[in-house]
Parts: C-alpha cells; structure tokens; sequence
C-alpha cells in the first residue's frame, strides 16, 4: 500500500494518521507541490484531478482524502467504530466531512495558505471564516467529547489537521478551549502520527 503526499497537507496527514491509528503498513511517496510534481504525467495518471492524497492499494487507486478515509475504514475496521453502520451514525459523521470539506478549507486551511505559501487567497475573510466555524465547533463540544459519536470516528479526524493549524494563518485557539481540548483528546489516540509545524 502506498500513500502519495505532503508533508505540509492537512489533507495528507488526515490519511496518514488514521493509517497510523489503524496500525496498517504502508509506504509514503512524497510528492512536492512545489515543483507541481501534482501536475506532471505519472501523478495525474494516478489521480487526473491533480490532488494528494492518493492511496494505491495494489492497484486500487483511491483519489481524495475523505475517500481514503472511508475506504481505511470499511476495509480495516470491523467493529464500525471509526465510520458507523446505523444511517443516524453515519450521517452524523458525514455531517463533519462536508464541513472539512468547505468550512474548514475556505477559513483555516485557506488563511494557513495565504499566509504561508503566497496563495491568491483573501487572508483576512478566511480568517473571519476560520473564527466562526471555531466558535460553532467550541459551542458543539462544549458537552461533548467528541465531533459526531461518544467516541473518535473519521469525523474528528478529518476536522483535527487544519483545526489544529490554525495558528499557522493567524487564527489563535485561545478563546476556544473547548476545541483546545478535543485537539487533545485526538493527540492522545493510540498510533496518533504528529504533523509537522511549518516553522520549528
């Protein structure tokens, strides 16, 4: 199994660590952005959107993060813990996926690229954007542990990497404790794999 990414994705290392997590072997390609390697004929071969993470189990190729998510989970969890079976289950965690996937993106993940790596991108709206979907998710775990179950699921996963980053573009977790908190609890999972700080 290998896994193509970037050390520096908050996408890539969603998949990273829920492969730690589950305990599963796998290889990790490196695949640099900066060179736009994403752009080239061997990676879009891969995933023709251009976009890491991919993972390729023995030649079943699996494009986009939350994908990857679900397929780890469907095929390495048999107790349905990480994504549930029952539909009120699942729809809670889905709920959380989609919100990584706009939310999230178009506020911290969007301020962390404008201010780090000279994207195109209006840091201060994003900024804005970042504050209001913290002080939802504050509100939400304020009598909860966790974002969708009684315990960890792909939902907190998904949401942990650019959650925790926010600081990178500028938007401090000071006046959300409550998430400050269930950052913790993710950092204290078993087989729980860091993300690299852009600066030390």
């Amino acid at each position: 199994m290998k896994l193509y990414s970037a050390q520096r994705s908050g996408h890539a290392h969603t998949c990273r660590n829920f492969l730690s997590i589950l305990g599963v072997d796998y290889e990790t390609v490196e695949v640099s952005t900066a060179d736009r390697e994403t752009r080239k004929e061997a990676f879009l071969a891969l995933n023709p959107f251009g976009q890491i993470p991919v993972l390729d189990d023995d030649g079943f190729v699996v494009r986009d993060s939350h994908a990857i998510l679900l397929y780890l989970a469907k095929k390495y969890d048999a107790e349905h813990r990480w994504f549930p079976e029952d539909p009120a289950g699942a729809a809670r965690v889905a709920e959380w996926l989609a919100t990584s996937t706009l939310d999230l993106v178009i506020g911290a993940a969007w301020a962390r690229a404008a201010k780090n790596f000279g994207r195109d991108l209006d840091l201060e709206k994003s900024q804005q954007l970042a504050h209001r979907l913290l002080g939802r998710m504050d509100a939400h775990l304020a009598d909860r542990a966790w974002l969708a179950a009684d315990h960890a699921t792909i939902a907190d996963l998904s949401m942990y990497s650019y959650s925790a980053r926010a600081p990178e573009g500028g938007v401090e977790l000071e006046p959300y404790p409550n998430v400050i908190a269930w950052l913790e609890r993710v950092e204290a999972l078993d087989g729980f794999a860091p993300m690299i700080w852009l600066k030390g």
